[in-house]
């Protein structure tokens, strides 16, 4: 059993049962960054055993004061910590059991730093630095027993190269990510082949219902399917689609409402291309819970979210206000040396939201200016802006919620944010995950990528790639060739 995951899609590390001779046991060595990016980490070694230096300690009580996320995961790794060695059997020299918990799937023990470590260094490193002292009990580790694999797992790029750069083995933690491979993320679209309607057409059911046409059909091409994913087939017979129902090797098929057509706009906004059309259905679905939409700038996430949420909050009336939020980078610091109210403190990080009303706003040209001014007063009132580090504790019943920047989060950030809808809300995720600014997240463990990959399949929620930019052909330019 090893601590990497499995090629291409990530599995949990417990998955495997096979036991470890207690020479092949690796001896995983955690560097501060791990414990306060996953407080659970110590628990995902399997058979392994884990081992924690006196200055990961000493830096963890350094971060435990305050109220960001990083602090609250130092509080509730040294309570962990605590707990282990209370309920432990054995002493600490000994080795603590990590299944003392009643953690099943850590079968490895519990190691900490009990004494002075000297490991030979390079003059050139610093002593007194956390990361060397780190090194040097790696190292020294190495040397004390150099029949037994001794690892460093590190968040920390650096970190990783200085312990290469000195013969010592080093890994990123890779238990927090959702897929290795970020080409392998569902992205609510599939193309159909050409020939479907000849493998497909013979004996296909077909019925109108509601203004819309469904389809049922069998054959190899359902299990690949999703529910509420986006089908489509270009040629003589074109089908745009979505995924209703799935039994089996049959699934029913139902044709879309065409938000490319003027009589179908959204506060004005029509779609421009076919994964906006797909964004604008499941914006607009009733029944739908939870969209996210990731797509590079440009693509019309904001302006598309923000036109169906007025739409559904002024015209029909199905929630009460639309919500704003988004990851101020970095992610749930205070906000508090900014002046004003709370959406004043937002502003700064709102320039999105703006930028995007104004062109809603000028949607209705025959309104004239005292309209356009009436209508963006009606707007203001009913959009709120929310900062992201006061979401603890609360419930919204009836809103429209719009989490931008989505990347930026962490799955468990995710999970507070989405959990906090109440009955009658709407969640919708917007993000690029090319575009993280979070240290120690990555593409494959964004907590963006998580609610994509957790949420596909569900009858209440829907997802859609949006691939292709629709700002200007300055900017369609400048993303090709800058």
């Amino acid at each position: 059993m090893r601590q990497t995951p499995e090629p291409r899609r990530v599995a949990p590390v417990a998955a495997a049962r096979t036991p470890v001779a207690e020479g092949e046991r690796k001896l995983f060595v955690l560097d501060t960054n791990v414990l306060m990016h996953d407080p659970s980490s110590l628990f995902r070694f399997a058979e392994h055993d884990v081992f924690v230096p006196m200055m990961t300690l000493e830096e963890l009580d350094n971060h435990k004061r305050g109220m960001s996320e990083v602090s609250r995961n130092a509080r509730q790794v040294s309570r962990t910590l605590d707990e282990l060695i209370a309920q432990g059997e054995s002493t600490i020299d000994e080795g603590i059991a990590l299944a003392s918990l009643g953690n099943r799937d850590a079968a490895g023990r519990l190691f900490f730093q009990t004494r002075m470590i000297e490991a030979e260094l390079p003059g050139s490193l610093p002593v007194g630095k956390a990361d060397n002292q780190i090194l040097g009990v790696v190292k020294a580790l190495q040397k004390e027993s150099p029949a037994r694999q001794v690892v460093l797992v590190s968040k920390d790029i650096n970190m990783r190269i200085k312990a290469r750069a000195l013969g010592l083995p080093a890994e990123d933690y890779r238990n927090d990510q959702v897929l290795e491979d970020t080409d392998l993320l569902y992205s609510g679209l599939l193309a159909l082949p050409p020939d479907f309607w000849d493998r497909h057409g013979k004996g296909v059911e077909s019925w109108q219902q509601a203004g819309s046409t469904f389809y049922r059909i069998s054959g190899p091409l359902v299990p690949s399917m999703m529910i509420n994913q986006f089908v489509y087939l270009d040629g003589e017979m074109p089908l745009v689609a979505q995924v209703k129902e799935l039994n089996g090797r049959t699934a029913v098929l139902q044709t879309l409402r065409d938000f490319a057509h003027h009589k179908n706009a959204v506060w004005g906004i029509v779609a421009r291309n076919r994964e906006q059309n797909f964004a604008l259905n499941l914006l607009m679905h009733p029944d739908i819970d939870f969209v996210s939409l990731l797509g590079q700038a440009g693509t019309g996430k904001t302006l598309l979210a923000l036109a169906a949420g007025l739409s559904q909050v002024i015209e029909a009336k199905r929630f009460t206000e639309i919500i704003m939020t988004r990851a101020t980078v970095p992610v749930g610091d205070d906000i508090g040396y900014l002046p004003g109210t709370e959406e004043e403190k937002m502003q700064p990080w709102m320039g999105a939201l703006e930028d995007n009303l104004e062109v809603l706003n000028q949607g209705d040209r025959a309104a004239g200016e005292w309209g356009r001014s009436a209508t963006s007063d009606l707007i203001r009132t009913r959009v709120k802006v929310k900062a992201l580090s006061f979401m603890r504790g609360r419930t919204f019943i009836n809103k429209f919620l719009i989490i931008d920047e989505a990347q930026n989060l962490t799955p468990k950030q995710m999970k507070t944010l989405i959990t906090r809808a109440g009955p009658g809300t709407k969640v919708v995720c917007l993000g690029n995950i090319a575009q993280i600014d979070t240290p120690y997240l990555t593409e494959g463990s964004s907590g963006l990528t998580y609610v994509v990959d957790r949420f596909k399949g569900w009858a209440h929620s829907g997802h859609v790639t949006l691939q292709r930019g629709e700002r200007s052909r300055l900017a369609d330019f400048a993303g090709e060739a800058l």
